[in-house]
């Protein structure tokens, strides 16, 4: 479904009218950005945008927000707490998701409903609820407009672009409109990588069929989800996209602060990983869980350093494999001495984390013999299909399981460009 006609912005970066089409999918559009990479000016976030422009598109509206710590300012200040005293905004509720609002949470918890201490505003608990039961919570709430604020990862199995995905399916049903305010991919949005989802494998870490890095922003996400799987019921939609930001650029590039948008993406280096190596919660080995560096350690009892050398030996492009040994605080093998691999990045405009995590499957089970996938065959789940398992399984090597997914991954990526929303 193409988009008809897009609100534009005033050159001195205001947020202009936004014309939503037939469908519910209107957009701002992101002026040109002006330099980008560190010390080259500042991207700003839809949030930012908004804000400069007096929430004008808000006028008229009690808003909700779902939002986690995220959702802060390029002066460190969450976006809740600068709304809350504006006499220009009516904030009148905020939606926590996964980890929660205020981010207390570990993962697969949330903090339930409350009133936010700071605020006095009631924070409604958005975790594990979709369809009819979350068009419930945003009717309870008494909102005209939903606002999504969130910094993802770039991942398919990052849960926050589910929770948008189920806000609009939501919204749709409530009759509310939602408005995504624009943050970074982290690891850019040159590309899309890794398999695509089969729809049967649909649970809350990928709902629908799009690949496992999609190389897109949570507003290009929120554009491509409403009019491809939502075109028979879409939702009001507004996007507000952020300036200076190009498709190329890590966030590191982008001048603005890194909030860890869960307790083990402490860092922008782990997000550059994780789409490939988050792959090992679907194994009996740690995944870094409880380590200061979750997803660039892993290992288990009884690995050695046969597994860094037989990494090593592939020579992938732009990361190498120190043997290391660590002992989990908590999760996988707690308290425990592990032998494994430390992941090292060298070069990340050649790096691909996707295939680097099937290599690292490949060669651990080839190289340790208490390899196992979790009972539950959550690898399933994560790649989103049966064939990386069946196939590493049978003794297939990287290059093969990678070719496995090419045709599906070239028709995502024909797909998602008309939802592309910067250049660079």
């Amino acid at each position: 479904m193409s988009l008809s006609r897009r609100g534009v912005l005033a050159a001195g970066g205001a947020v202009g009218a936004l014309a939503a089409t037939a469908a519910g999918t209107g957009s701002a559009t992101a002026s040109p950005a002006h330099g980008h990479g560190p010390g080259r000016g500042r991207v700003r976030t839809g949030f930012d945008r908004l804000a400069a422009d007096g929430y004008r598109m808000l006028r008229g509206q009690k808003v909700g927000i779902v939002t986690n710590p995220t959702g802060i300012t390029a002066d460190v200040r969450h976006i809740v707490d600068v709304m809350h005293p504006d006499p220009r905004v009516e904030l009148t509720a905020v939606f926590g998701p996964e980890h929660g609002f205020r981010g207390t949470a570990q993962a697969g918890g949330s903090e339930g409903r409350y009133d936010d201490p700071a605020t006095g505003l009631p924070v409604y608990d958005t975790y594990l609820k979709n369809g009819q039961d979350l068009a419930d919570v945003f009717t309870a709430s008494g909102v005209d407009t939903v606002l999504f604020d969130i910094q993802d990862a770039g991942a398919r199995f990052y849960t926050y672009i589910w929770t948008l995905y189920d806000c609009l399916e939501a919204a749709a049903l409530a009759g509310k409109r939602v408005v995504v305010l624009d943050r970074p991919n982290p690891v850019t949005g040159r590309e899309a990588l890794g398999p695509v989802l089969d729809p049967a494998f649909g649970t809350f870490v990928g709902r629908r069929e799009i690949a496992q890095a999609h190389g897109m922003t949570v507003a290009e996400l929120a554009l491509f989800f409403n009019a491809e799987f939502f075109h028979e019921r879409p939702a009001r939609l507004d996007v507000v996209t952020m300036s200076g930001w190009r498709r190329s650029d890590f966030f590191d590039a982008t001048g603005l602060p890194w909030v860890p948008p869960s307790p083990n993406m402490p860092t922008p280096e782990t997000a550059v990983v994780y789409p490939g190596t988050c792959l090992f919660e679907g194994t009996n080995l740690s995944e870094g869980r409880g380590t200061t560096r979750p997803f660039e350690l892993l290992g288990a009892e009884g690995i050695n350093h046969r597994w860094a050398a037989a990494a090593n030996a592939l020579r992938l492009p732009g990361v190498a494999f120190r043997e290391a040994y660590f002992a989990p605080t908590f999760s996988k093998f707690a308290g425990k001495t592990v032998g494994g691999v430390q992941v090292h990045v060298h070069d990340r405009e050649v790096f691909d984390p996707v295939r680097t995590g099937i290599a690292l499957l490949v060669t651990a089970k080839q190289t340790w013999s208490g390899f196992a996938w979790r009972p539950d065959n959550w690898i399933d789940k994560l790649t989103g299909n049966t064939r990386v398992r069946t196939m590493i399984d049978a003794g297939a090597d990287t290059d093969a399981v990678v070719r496995a997914w090419q045709r599906d991954l070239s028709a995502f990526r024909a797909k998602r460009r008309k939802y592309l929303r910067y250049g660079g």
